[in-house]
């Protein structure tokens, strides 16, 4: 069997990771859980999957989670800490031999990386890992020979079509987008759009700063960042296509000119279930989906359009100047869809947040995990302090 541990096993990725989990109780078990405040959910992972190792976000949550345990007539014992460095014991436990990541943002960044060094497969559900870190991880794991493999939907699909040709045969990969709630939305009402729209994906259940991402297309620049890291081209060689209807993830145009697209359901399970059982592909045991072409009818393509969606660019410009830049543009943006979640930033201003925090950046190298998690700590500060100048237009959007 094999080991897993899932860093944010109770947000969405979470869940659905461990939902794969109970339809193969052969195949998994789950050796160590790490999550939030949500000790609830937590409570009933930690009495359902028996986990030897349990990690909260801060130590005060301990007592609180064996209080529940309790409540549950939980009586086994589970090693509980708190903190990265309860993540990093729980990522390098002997009986862990996959881990998943799930958390939110950069905050199992440093666990993530802990577990490459360790000689653990990993599978990554956050864009952050390979945004802020893509050249440290990446190294990384070539030294170790340990497999990253992607488990968001678009990266997934990207990692499926390169099995039906070698690296030198493909011309340029295609990642999809469904464009998010306000691909219709004219630009001049994007000034009045409240959190709540932008939180209306029309496809996915997502957390709320990837779910913003969407609306404003920062996902696509982020996965344009983590694509060259994962699969090796160039940003030049890598383009996005809005397809409202989700159901081609992505897809490969070869130099011969022939297309592979991978098509599913919009289920998260999917892309999580191949990555577990990677380089197999076993049967879903009728818990998983299947597409139905004839109820598809038309799929639709269209070129994203950057005077709308200004994030995109930053994502492709900040990989082609690379150092510091894709980790301050994904700290700029999480402070800025924060703000704006917050009801204190306006929806066109979070990519001019971004764009001012970037300009104002010397280029540096990242050579280390120390050095990333200092740059994503001066970006963050310069984006708080960018906040308050959001007050006039800008050329952005």
């Amino acid at each position: 069997m094999k080991g897993l541990c899932i860093l944010g096993s109770t947000g969405s990725i979470g869940q659905n990771c461990l939902s794969v989990v109970r339809g193969h109780p052969d195949r998994f078990r789950v050796v160590s859980l790490s999550a939030g405040r949500n000790l609830d959910v937590l409570a009933d992972q930690i009495v359902e999957f028996r986990p030897c190792l349990v990690v909260v976000a801060h130590a005060d949550s301990i007592a609180p989670l064996r209080d529940r345990l309790q409540a549950r007539d939980f009586r086994e014992s589970v090693r509980m800490l708190a903190g990265t460095e309860g993540q990093v014991e729980a990522v390098a436990h002997p009986e862990v031999d996959f881990v998943v990541a799930a958390s939110h943002g950069t905050t199992g960044l440093v666990a993530v990386y802990q577990a490459i060094c360790a000689g653990k497969a990993v599978g990554l559900a956050n864009k952050e890992v390979m945004v802020v870190a893509g050249e440290l991880v990446t190294r990384t794991a070539r030294e170790r020979g340990v497999d990253v493999l992607p488990i968001d939907s678009e990266h997934c699909a990207i990692h499926q079509c390169l099995r039906s040709g070698s690296h030198q045969e493909v011309r340029r990969l295609i990642l999809t987008g469904s464009g998010g709630p306000f691909l219709k939305t004219r630009r001049k009402h994007l000034e009045t759009v409240t959190p709540d729209l932008a939180l209306k994906h029309p496809v996915w259940k997502m957390g709320g700063r990837i779910t913003i991402d969407s609306a404003t297309l920062m996902n696509k620049g982020l996965e344009i960042i983590e694509a060259h890291w994962l699969f090796g081209f160039p940003s030049e060689q890598i383009d996005v296509l809005i397809h409202p209807e989700s159901i081609i993830h992505s897809m490969i145009e070869f130099c011969d000119g022939s297309v592979m697209a991978q098509l599913s359901v919009a289920d998260m399970r999917l892309p999580i279930q191949y990555a577990l059982t990677y380089p197999e592909r076993v049967d879903a045991n009728g818990n998983l989906p299947l597409l139905d072409l004839i109820a598809a009818k038309r799929l639709h393509f269209q070129e994203p359009d950057g005077r709308r969606f200004p994030c995109l660019e930053l994502g492709r410009a900040a990989l082609k100047q690379g150092g510091v830049m894709p980790c301050v543009l994904n700290a700029a943006d999480e402070v800025a869809v924060e703000a704006f979640l917050r009801g204190e930033l306006r929806f066109p201003d979070i990519p001019r947040v971004i764009e001012k925090v970037m300009r104002e950046t010397a280029q540096a190298h990242l050579n280390s995990m120390e050095d990333v998690l200092e740059c994503d700590r001066q970006a963050r500060l310069r984006a708080r302090e960018s906040l308050g100048s959001m007050t006039h237009p800008s050329t952005l959007v």
